[in-house]
């Protein structure tokens, strides 16, 4: 059985368990992702499918990746990604072409989830790392949100690699490991999650089944 699937974020909301207890909950809608490709250990020197999901226009696909779907016999794909397959078996069982769903999960199984966080454009260093900024009093003027001191002036006489600055935050690849599945509905392609998952809603998001549970 294939271990992963492409999906995007629906959104957050909670349901509650036979105890009363509430619990936070994230919606993905997952699949179907057909097979654009099959690669081989002979061919191509490993064992993996490529799956599309979420269907485009042929005018907003690239001629070689255009090329790449024909032949396969599929619609433009927006989003292309590999699941390496070691179980030679379960490699020749599948076909270009075979569509992937939520079904591969069960309520009570495990999963890790890729996504993006949030995009938050140039930061300072109080929300981007944490800083708790300088005191208001005893002199200090529009200086509140700065870093401090960044080096010395004695020995050494420069500022240390790895120092933190502000800069760029948010937008970085994110895996959160082992989230409780506790939904599966195939119907609608839906697979509800225990628990937060990185990005915004209609994010991208890669989900597996976890080693780990």
């Amino acid at each position: 059985m294939v271990h992963g699937i492409l999906g995007k974020k629906v959104g957050m909301t909670r349901i509650f368990n036979p105890q009363g207890l509430e619990i936070p909950i994230s919606v993905i809608e997952a699949g179907p992702c057909p097979i654009t490709q099959i690669k081989t250990l002979g061919k191509d020197s490993y064992n993996a499918i490529q799956m599309g999901y979420e269907p485009i226009q042929e005018k907003r696909t690239k001629k070689p990746l255009l090329n790449h779907f024909k032949k396969a016999g599929l619609k433009p794909m927006r989003w292309l990604r590999e699941w390496r397959v070691c179980d030679e078996k379960l490699l020749s069982d599948l076909k270009v072409g075979q569509e992937i769903r939520v079904d591969i999960f069960k309520p009570g199984d495990h999963v890790d989830v890729i996504g993006w966080t949030k995009g938050r454009g140039f930061q300072g260093v109080v929300k981007r790392h944490g800083f708790r900024g300088l005191r208001a009093t005893h002199g200090n003027k529009e200086y509140f949100r700065r870093p401090g001191s960044i080096g010395t002036n004695t020995f050494g006489s420069n500022t240390k690699r790895g120092k933190k600055f502000p800069g760029h935050y948010g937008n970085e690849r994110q895996t959160l490991l082992n989230l409780e599945v506790i939904r599966v509905d195939v119907e609608e392609n839906v697979l509800v999650l225990r628990g937060g998952i990185p990005g915004a809603k209609g994010g991208f998001l890669m989900v597996r089944k976890s080693e780990r549970g």
